[in-house]
């Protein structure tokens, strides 16, 4: 039985410490006011801070049109607020990130977990405990991810900008039709309602899940096995509309004059390649370590090709949502990929396509690689670091604008929440053996070789 050493322990413990006194210092050093943005301003001494935080809303402020004077003036000091607002945001933003990140992870394991049980796939059983290991932060990440969005809920319309109320008052100079149609699903009630659904959806399936893959160890019969297999064709129909569903609420709606199609599913592809990363590497560590003896080469073999696999997937999804918004060529669409392609974002959007598409594609082609642990080790880490960056594209443009940076509130997120995954996840796989025992394809496993 596998025990959580000690050096992991403790790696895990400073990692959270260490995390936690960067976000600290990362809400601490922002600015309180309009004076202190210019102040850093002048002492940054760069022209682009006269426009900066225009790519801080997707929602272009009415009324700017006046005379000239009077007009610069008022712009600036409408740059300077939004400037404040960037700036204020960056550290929410860096958690956030560094939140969802870990989060999709898990969430990502689960679905690779549900669909091994619904398509009664033979080859994995051997790595359930492996994934049911992983998937246990997604209770501690759900709470995490439900705390921040109490929190925007709370005081966040310089964050998710439509739930700003003066975009919804006639009177108001900021009065904003696009978003007015769109209140019937972007408003906070049904918008917390929809949060709870998936959470306590995706959390009672792993409980569930878990329950009875532990119980079919002792079971006399396959009764717990066919529970899961019946619980898993229901979640998977359940995951496949509330993921999307998530990814417009959490992170499409920071943009909500954009909308995608595609989106849910590129947010999908994202979770997916980055989910069964984290299983191979878990794996070749528990494996190191002398655990998993029924884990062999061709196990390991698979879980690359999917990594390679999705890989492809999600540069798909990538150029297919980047094509069709380009040929539509409305202002609308496009000006999400402004900021990105041509913007700040532009050296992160292409690099990401590097990491995330091409450095695997040349890598894991071929077949022999995928069966060397230290290579899949390697790899793994450059497509979570890609995917890290996937995300912060993703959701920075809309909430710091020009005003990113990798720093200490970014790395201390990364490092915080890292340590809460590695300090959740190997506690999980510590408290019950890692062999499946009694599951109807456990002997395809043990002896899948090829």
């Amino acid at each position: 039985m596998y025990t959580f050493s000690n050096k992991l322990k403790i790696s895990a413990i400073i990692f959270m410490v260490l995390g936690a006194l960067g976000i600290g210092y990362g809400f601490l050093t922002t600015p309180n006011n309009v004076d202190e943005v210019k102040e850093m301003m002048q002492h940054e001494n760069t022209h682009e801070n006269h426009s900066a935080a225009e790519n801080t809303s997707s929602i272009e402020l009415k009324g700017e049109a006046h005379d000239s004077a009077s007009a610069n003036e008022s712009t600036k000091d409408a740059h300077f607020t939004h400037a404040l607002h960037a700036l204020q945001n960056r550290p929410y933003t860096a958690v956030f990130i560094a939140m969802f990140f870990f989060f999709m992870i898990a969430l990502g394991t689960l679905a690779f977990y549900a669909i091994q049980y619904a398509s009664q796939a033979g080859w994995s059983i051997v790595l359930f405990r492996v994934m049911e290991g992983i998937t246990a932060y997604l209770l501690p990440g759900s709470l995490f991810i439900l705390a921040f969005l109490i929190l925007m809920a709370a005081n966040g319309h310089h964050y998710f900008v439509w739930m700003n109320p003066d975009f919804y008052n006639v009177s108001s100079e900021h009065y904003d039709e696009i978003l007015v149609s769109k209140s019937w699903w972007l408003n906070i009630p049904f918008w917390m309602i929809r949060t709870f659904i998936y959470l306590l959806g995706w959390n009672f399936y792993r409980y569930y899940s878990r329950k009875n893959s532990l119980a079919q160890d002792t079971a006399s019969d396959l009764s717990a096995y066919k529970k899961n297999f019946k619980a898993s064709v229901f979640f998977l129909i359940f995951f496949i509309v509330t993921e999307s569903m998530m990814s417009w609420d959490w992170l499409m709606s920071l943009t909500p004059h954009w909308q995608s199609t595609l989106f849910g599913w590129y947010v999908f592809a994202t979770m997916f390649v980055s989910g069964i990363t984290v299983i191979a590497m878990v794996t070749i560590y528990l494996r190191a370590k002398g655990f998993l003896p029924k884990v062999n080469d061709s196990h390991l073999h698979d879980l690359a090709k999917f990594m390679f696999g999705f890989s492809i997937f999600w540069t798909y999804l990538w150029f297919s949502q980047f094509m069709l918004i380009w040929y539509a060529n409305m202002p609308e669409e496009t000006a999400y990929f402004q900021p990105r392609l041509l913007g700040p974002y532009q050296l992160l959007f292409i690099g990401m396509l590097i990491s995330n598409f091409v450095f695997p594609l040349l890598v894991l082609m071929n077949s022999d690689y995928k069966r060397i642990p230290w290579f899949i080790i390697a790899t793994g880490i450059i497509i979570l670091l890609g995917h890290y960056v996937d995300v912060f594209v993703i959701i920075s443009p809309a909430t710091v604008g020009n005003h990113w940076h990798v720093g200490i509130p970014e790395i201390s997120s990364i490092l915080f929440f890292l340590g809460v995954f590695i300090y959740v996840v190997f506690s999980a796989l510590a408290k019950k053996s890692l062999e499946i025992n009694k599951n109807p394809f456990l002997k395809e496993s043990e002896h899948y070789h090829y």
